[in-house]
C-alpha cells in the first residue's frame, strides 16, 4: 500500500486553469500500459497531454526504471503513475487539493503500488522539510502565477537537485524563465498548442 505522508495545510488555489478536465487518464506505457484511472472533477485540473507524456518518457526512458521521482504539483497523477508504470523505484506525490488527492489515494490503492509516497501539502512547504534528493523532478504548477520559478528557486535552496537530476517543467508559452540564475540548461524541449515543455538539467 501507498505511504501517506503528514497533512499540511494548503494555502494556495490548486486550479491550473478555469475548466473541468475529462473524467480519466491512460497511462501510455509500462505494466500498466493502457490503463484507465479516474480523475477528480477539481476545476481546472490539467493532465499533461497523452503525446507529451509519450515524448516525456521517450526522453527519460533510460533513466526512470529505479529512479527516486516528485511528482511536485501533482493533480492527477499521470507523470508519477506513469513513472511507477516504468519501474521507478519511488514516486513522491505533492497535492494539496483534498479532492485530488483522495483520487491520487484511490488510484495508488487501486493500482497496488507500494512504492508512492502521498503528500497532502502545499509544494512549498513540503520542499521546505525534504532532506534528500531526486533523480527525476516533475513540476507541472497552475499556470499564471510564475511557480515554475519559485520552485526551482525552493529545490535549489534545499539542495534536492543533483548533479545528474532531470527535471520536467511544464508552462504556458508566453512565461519567460531565464535558466542561468540556476545553472540549469535545456536538454530537449517540445510544444504542443499553448503549452511548452522543457527537460532540464545541470550545467
Amino acid at each position: 500500500m501507498p505511504r501517506i505522508l503528514p497533512s499540511a495545510s494548503p494555502n494556495r488555489n490548486s486550479s491550473k486553469a478555469n475548466r473541468v478536465q475529462a473524467s480519466q487518464l491512460r497511462i501510455i506505457g509500462g505494466q500498466w500500459r493502457s490503463r484507465r484511472l479516474p480523475i477528480a472533477e477539481v476545476v481546472g485540473l490539467r493532465p499533461t497531454p497523452d503525446r507529451v507524456r509519450e515524448t516525456l518518457f521517450n526522453w527519460l526512458q533510460p533513466v526512470v526504471a529505479g529512479a527516486r521521482c516528485l511528482d511536485l504539483f501533482a493533480g492527477s497523477g499521470a507523470l508519477g503513475f506513469e513513472a511507477l508504470s516504468r519501474e521507478a523505484a519511488e514516486v513522491v506525490f505533492v497535492e494539496q487539493d483534498l479532492r485530488a488527492f483522495k483520487q491520487l489515494q484511490a488510484n495508488a490503492a487501486c493500482l497496488g503500488v507500494s512504492q508512492a509516497s502521498l503528500v497532502h501539502a502545499d509544494a512549498f512547504s513540503y520542499l521546505q522539510g525534504e532532506t534528500r534528493g531526486f533523480d527525476v523532478i516533475f513540476i507541472d504548477p497552475p499556470f499564471r502565477q510564475a511557480l515554475p520559478e519559485h520552485a526551482l528557486r525552493a529545490l535549489i535552496a534545499q539542495q534536492l537537485i543533483k548533479s545528474e537530476t532531470l527535471i520536467y517543467l511544464e508552462h504556458e508559452v508566453e512565461y519567460q524563465l531565464d535558466l542561468s540564475h540556476w545553472n540549469l540548461k535545456i536538454y530537449r524541449q517540445t510544444k504542443a498548442g499553448q503549452v511548452m515543455s522543457f527537460l532540464l538539467k545541470k550545467v
